[in-house]
């Protein structure tokens, strides 16, 4: 999915899809942006690049908390199980991206909030009620039929789907969806409007879900 908003486009994505590979390629391809925005923070970068695992020292652990590290392995260990399945390793549309961007002679600019924090903030926030119910609903899909979603992982999800279930996130998971979603939606919108106060054409690439909430952040930083 792509929106534009003045000098800036953005690419919605998922981060195991085919479809999203391409999509990259052809837009950056297509619009020969001066910069390439990633939903990335120097350190994902570096280890998406390099391909080396980042461990987790008792520092680091210290740093981001328990529950910010838990998160961080059971998200990973989800993305690269379905990436499995389709054969595509999570943040390869990044890659692409960085690729595409360095072949145009396009500046690279890595605008997502440092995952430390993120994850720090993850520890701090998240309640137990969330986690109970973030338990709860893992149950419920594994042992309940009823309601279950049947998802092509080669294709980024339609519009509706992707609003229903930030919907339902920031309902049931308030903290999760403030700490995952709005603050570094603010912070990439914050990124943005810089890049495209100092540049002709931006193409941002981020996850599916974010492209609404940054471009709306952007208009409110201006006060439009």
């Amino acid at each position: 999915m792509m929106r534009v908003f003045e000098n800036l486009i953005i690419i919605g994505t998922s981060h195991i899809a085919k479809q999203s590979l391409l999509e990259v390629e052809r837009v950056i391809r297509e619009e020969k942006p001066e910069v390439v925005a990633l939903e990335l923070d120097k350190a994902r970068y570096y280890s998406l690049v390099t391909k080396e695992k980042r461990k987790a020292g008792l520092r680091e652990l210290r740093v981001i908390g328990v529950k910010g590290f838990v998160f961080a392995k059971f998200g990973e260990y989800i993305e690269k199980k379905l990436g499995k399945s389709v054969g595509i390793s999570p943040g390869d549309e990044m890659l692409k991206a960085a690729e595409i961007a360095t072949e145009i002679k396009a500046k690279i600019a890595l605008i997502d909030q440092k995952i430390e924090i993120t994850l720090k903030n993850f520890s701090k926030e998240i309640t137990w009620k969330e986690k109970y119910r973030f338990a709860e609903d893992i149950i419920k899909g594994i042992f309940s039929k009823k309601n279950r979603m049947i998802i092509d992982l080669n294709k980024v999800p339609e519009k509706e789907l992707i609003e229903q279930l930030l919907k339902t996130t920031k309902k049931r998971y308030p903290n999760f969806y403030k700490v995952l979603v709005t603050d570094r939606n603010k912070y990439m919108a914050k990124r943005l409007d810089g890049l495209m106060k100092n540049y002709t054409k931006i193409v941002a690439v981020v996850g599916a879900g974010h492209e609404e909430e940054i471009i709306e952040e952007i208009k409110r930083i201006r006060d439009v």
